[in-house]
């Protein structure tokens, strides 16, 4: 499954009640690190694929979201288990890392 565009609007459908984990990928377009970590994210997906749900969230167009996230700087990642965050990555690292940082592996 390719990565998802989260909104305000689809979040409690494809993050809150989702049936595996969710890995949440806070960015913005003018954001150098979040550009580098876009690729790592995207091999990810393809990786778990079925396993996890991998969502994309602009910070800019959805800045509700990243408050309630408590988003301080990006890229920001966030792994959700049954709508409660179980681990959270900030700025940019290699996929291995950043598996390990959100217990993926």
């Amino acid at each position: 499954m390719a990565e998802i565009t989260i909104t305000a609007a689809n979040f409690e459908e494809e993050v809150l009640k989702a049936e595996i984990p969710v890995v949440l990928d806070f960015w913005a377009t003018w954001c150098g690190p979040c550009r580098m970590l876009a690729p790592v994210v995207a091999k990810i997906a393809e990786k778990y694929d079925g396993k996890i749900k991998v969502g994309k969230v602009d910070v800019d167009e959805e800045s509700e979201l990243a408050a309630k996230f408590g988003v301080a700087s990006i890229p920001f990642v966030v792994k959700m288990v049954d709508g409660k965050v179980t681990a959270t990555s900030v700025g940019y690292m290699p996929q291995a890392s950043l598996e390990a940082a959100l217990g993926l592996e």
